[in-house]
């Protein structure tokens, strides 16, 4: 039995949950439930990011407090998990007193290689992030994603000399020792270390931002939020002296969105060889989600709210069309009526009916006695591989050939028929085959449709069949 930790990037309290964070959730979480089955002691972080100067305005345009508007949506994510059925283990808020301790600390330790100086450059509140010139050229001076101008900003930070640490970043990245996927990402960033790094602004004035975690030994500054939120990943393993950190770090696998790639493979790294400590082993980054083709957009009226969906459709049934249909190497387009097909034609009619069918076979033609399972004869080998790699579409695809196939042994052999011949021995064998193979389609789906996995093998899992309350994924629900 192996350690397993696997992190979600934390989400901004700006905003309530959306598509984007749902994806981000479902594939940690799917790592995680799959090392569980393995036999590993996994460690799944997620959490909220709530410093900074995009939460002060939201806060003042609710007319609340930055703690109070930060509290109640970090409570929509936390409810959110449970709505996804998100098997995290910790939950972590940029504002927990544990955490802001740990920055300090990571502060301190980091001080060799922060310097005070003046810093220059574009700035969106929108992103809590500075612009390259050439960036806020080529959108003409507007941020495109906030419809707010960049605002040029100059005055003395500290700032962390990142350039340092190019040479190991790239090393690490290149030889796979941190390993970044897909491939486009890896070579996105191998780009921008080949430019080399540049030394970065990690402060801001408390006069402009006050809500921060403030510089020790310097209240007039406070912690750039982007770099603050990083160190969330050890804090929450209680670093520098926590068990959970002594025992768990690096981690396995960082779950990010492909927008914060920069951030995460090389500040992050920066900071860690900084730290003296071992780069995580693997970053994904994953793709964005469209609807019907275009980006969400409030003024579209196009955004989408999971919670709407898991409402109308159930949780295993969305977390298996995200999964499934939304590319885990590229972006993704969400479509009602693309779901409605799944959930009809893959969900209810090809796993659905092959455990109703099974299951009534056996009461009927054995009165429920499921017999003698052979040992599981599939090649899970691609299954295995593709979870590996984090290439969760595939994996799924993998599990789903066993469902067709499993249909197609139906039809082929027509256990009806041989039941009507009084052939009791084979019957008895082709229907112990089709359970052994419902349970071996559970074991594989059970990192992504815990739920469903479950009742499958509550239902074939003893001497006996146990009936379904009603069927797996009801119709009704769709409508």
């Amino acid at each position: 039995m192996g350690k397993y930790y696997v992190a979600t990037t934390i989400p901004y309290v700006n905003d309530k949950p959306h598509l984007g964070h749902a994806m981000l959730y479902l594939y940690a979480d799917i790592l995680a439930r799959y090392h569980r089955q393995l036999g590993d002691k996994v460690l799944l972080s997620a959490g909220t990011d709530e410093h900074g100067g995009k939460i002060a305005e939201k806060a003042a345009e609710a007319k609340l407090e930055p703690k109070q508007f930060a509290d109640n949506l970090s409570q929509s994510f936390v409810q959110f998990l449970k709505v996804l059925n998100i098997s995290n283990d910790r939950f972590i808020r940029t504002t927990d007193e544990a955490h802001i301790k740990g920055a300090t600390r990571i502060w301190k330790d980091l001080e060799k290689y922060i310097y005070k100086g003046t810093y220059e450059g574009w700035y969106c509140t929108g992103d809590e992030e500075f612009f390259s010139e050439q960036i806020v050229k080529a959108n003409k001076g507007v941020c495109p994603d906030h419809n707010r101008p960049y605002e040029k900003v100059r005055e003395e930070n500290y700032l962390f000399a990142l350039s340092k640490f190019t040479a190991p970043i790239k090393q690490a990245i290149e030889s796979d020792a941190y390993k970044i996927v897909p491939e486009r990402s890896k070579n996105e960033i191998l780009s921008l270390l080949n430019s080399g790094l540049e030394d970065i602004s990690v402060s801001r004035p408390s006069k402009k931002i006050s809500w921060g975690i403030p510089i020790p030994g310097d209240p007039t500054q406070v912690m750039y939020v982007w770099f603050e939120a990083l160190m969330n990943y050890i804090t929450v393993l209680g670093y520098p002296d926590g068990k959970d950190f002594k025992d768990y770090w690096p981690a396995d696998v960082q779950v990010i969105g492909k927008n914060i790639l920069r951030f995460h493979a090389a500040i992050w790294p920066g900071m860690l060889l900084g730290l003296g400590l071992p780069l995580p082993k693997m970053l994904y980054a994953h793709g964005f989600i469209e609807v019907d083709g275009k980006k969400m957009s409030k003024s579209l009226g196009n955004v989408i709210d999971p919670i709407d969906v898991v409402a109308k459709y159930g949780t295993d049934a969305v977390r298996y069309y995200l999964m499934r249909h939304m590319p885990s190497y590229g972006d993704g387009d969400f479509s009602w009526d693309k779901l409605e097909e799944a959930y009809n034609s893959e969900l209810a009619d090809q796993l659905g009916n092959a455990v109703s069918r099974t299951a009534a076979m056996i009461n009927s033609y054995q009165d429920g006695a499921i017999g003698k399972l052979p040992e599981p004869e599939h090649d899970v080998a691609q299954y295995t591989k593709a979870l590996e790699e984090c290439h969760f579409d595939k994996a799924l695809e993998e599990a789903w050939e066993q469902v067709r196939g499993l249909n197609q042994y139906i039809d082929e052999t027509k256990p009806w028929q041989i039941a009507k011949e009084g052939e009791p021995e084979h019957l008895a064998e082709i229907l112990a085959q089709l359970a052994a193979d419902l349970l071996e389609i559970a074991m594989l789906l059970e990192p992504f449709m815990p739920d469903t996995a479950a009742k499958i093998k509550d239902c074939f899992g003893g001497s006996y069949v146990k009936t379904l309350p009603g069927s797996l994924f009801p119709k009704q629900k769709a409508k």
